[in-house]
């Protein structure tokens, strides 16, 4: 098969391009990128770039009109996000208010959540966190402890999660709370991060400062209100916004990025002629370009409004095995440039020592490929 683009989604692109180079500061690369996207310092720029995207109608194009988007194919947000990664993700944390959020909440909250938040995130101006993980839990989020229990018109939360990143920065907590005695009795709730009761402790990892924080909920009450859907309906919204979240990252538009700059550093230094690390990094390529594919193929599935699948999962784990192949190919073959010889690989290596955990771990997506892809029975 050849994939190719249209002359309007190369236009699309080219104007994309342009709003990078008149947006970005001239020290983004030095400056900037080496933070990390939840560093104080890029939070608070992704509010005045995102804002300024929004005036241009290139924060969330694919959204509806009524919702502050322009009606445009979902193709168009996925070439914004592909050249956004590119760049160093300027949008910060809100790639993940425009990515899946926001679509959710389009789906399945109520009026007044999407005047409030819909809005709010087209707006660019909104910081969201994501109350999933927890210390006991991890990634599976049918373990999660954290309770809300329902007293009148309101929800008392009490309980923790874990590697919240831009939790220090959030306005807002999409949070999973746990609102009866099955292992599916869990909800969701729309947080206010200044409501009384919530504390948020940073600490530090091999990851970059501002992602790993511990949020801890006493008697936190929320409006009953700022519940989105039913009581015990997270599941199935959950993996509604997981099937975004999922295709979200172009992992392997960043990561060919990062392959040629390891192969220009391996070529000035006269290693490139090796015929075992041409292999390697010929394997490494391959593999991003067969997670491209794949991720092509669910974002066509999306287009053309078909129900979501697996094959979002497949296409996580594919990227993510890409991924791991390049991170070694990097300790192995250009150990300096890890440390302090090149900042954009550098920085490339650290933001991706979690990826595969973030979203849910290959284990869980292999679980669900088999289970709900494949038929087979779940493990004992």
């Amino acid at each position: 098969m050849e994939f190719g683009w249209t002359t309007e989604q190369l236009q699309y692109r080219a104007r994309v391009r342009a709003a990078l180079d008149e947006l970005l500061p001239d020290d983004w690369d030095e400056t900037y990128v080496p933070e990390s996207y939840a560093s104080d310092l890029q939070i608070e720029f992704s509010r005045e770039f995102c804002a300024k995207l929004a005036e241009r109608g290139l924060l969330v194009p694919h959204w509806p009109v009524e919702y502050g988007g322009c009606g445009q194919p979902d193709w168009d947000h996925f070439i914004l996000g592909e050249e956004m990664k590119a760049a160093g993700e300027p949008r910060g944390p809100q790639y993940m208010n425009v990515n899946w959020i926001g679509p959710t909440l389009m789906r399945y909250g109520t009026e007044a959540q999407k005047a409030q938040h819909v809005k709010g995130i087209a707006s660019g101006k909104v910081i969201w966190c994501q109350g999933f993980s927890e210390p006991n839990a991890g990634t599976d989020l049918a373990a999660l402890r954290t309770r809300a229990e329902r007293t009148g018109d309101h929800y008392v939360i009490n309980g923790s999660k874990i590697w919240t990143s831009y939790a220090r920065k959030a306005d807002w907590c999409f949070l999973l709370a746990r609102t009866g005695a099955s292992r599916k009795d869990i909800s969701i709730f729309l947080l206010p991060m200044d409501s009384p009761g919530i504390s948020v402790t940073s600490f530090p990892g091999l990851i970059k400062p501002g992602h790993l924080n511990e949020v801890f909920f006493t008697d936190v009450e929320v409006p009953v209100e700022n519940r989105v859907g039913e009581e015990g309906q997270a599941w199935e919204i959950i993996t509604h916004a997981l099937s975004y979240e999922r295709v979200g990252v172009p992992r392997y538009h960043v990561g060919l990025e990062a392959l040629k700059l390891a192969i220009e550093q391996l070529k000035a230094e006269g290693r490139y002629d090796d015929p075992i690390i041409r292999s390697r990094a010929g394997m490494i390529a391959a593999k991003f370009e067969g997670a491209r594919m794949l991720t092509y193929l669910v974002v066509d599935q999306r287009v053309k409004r078909m129900p979501p699948s697996t094959d979002a999962n497949l296409s996580r784990i594919w990227s993510l095995d890409a991924v791991a192949e390049l991170m070694n190919f990097l300790v192995e073959f250009v150990p300096d440039c890890l440390a302090g010889g090149d900042k954009l690989l550098e920085d490339y290596y650290r933001i991706n020592i979690p990826a595969g955990v973030t979203g849910g771990t290959n284990e869980i997506q292999l679980d669900l490929v088999a289970q709900r892809g494949l038929g087979l029975p779940r493990g004992a």
